[in-house]
């Protein structure tokens, strides 16, 4: 069993925050104040779960530049009260950020959940042999 330090506890508190203040700010018509607060808990969170060193690694990887260079370039518009625009950017850097975890998060989601149209797009989509049963 993976043990958690007291730090990561906190992280994923700061994230889940965050989180939740990015998801208002956007119902709230792309509230800038709830927006730059979310991405600052986010980061925060982040940083706290794995780790200052491994955070600026992650971020600052050569391949990773572009998908970085445009998240926090959102993350500062929309501290620069352009919310809408920095939401845009944000999210477009956040796309190229997590690219290659977007396929292992879809798998292990539809190994939790058996729904059987789903699996099959899933397959199609990385190339393997549908399995329905």
């Amino acid at each position: 069993m993976v043990s958690i330090t007291e730090t990561q506890k906190i992280g994923v508190g700061l994230t889940g925050f965050g989180l939740f203040f990015l998801l208002f700010g956007v119902l709230l018509y792309f509230d800038s104040v709830l927006l730059a607060f979310g991405n600052v808990l986010f980061l925060t969170g982040l940083t706290f779960i794995i780790g200052l060193r491994r955070t600026a690694g992650f971020f600052f990887q050569r391949q990773k530049l572009r998908g970085s260079t445009l998240f926090l370039g959102g993350v500062a518009l929309v501290l620069f009260r352009w919310p809408i625009i920095g939401m845009a950017v944000e999210s477009y850097g956040f796309v190229l950020l997590f690219r290659s975890f977007f396929p292992v998060a879809c798998g292990f989601i539809l190994s939790l959940v058996n729904i059987p149209y789903l699996n099959v797009l899933y397959n199609n989509f990385i190339g393997s042999s549908p399995s329905i049963v």
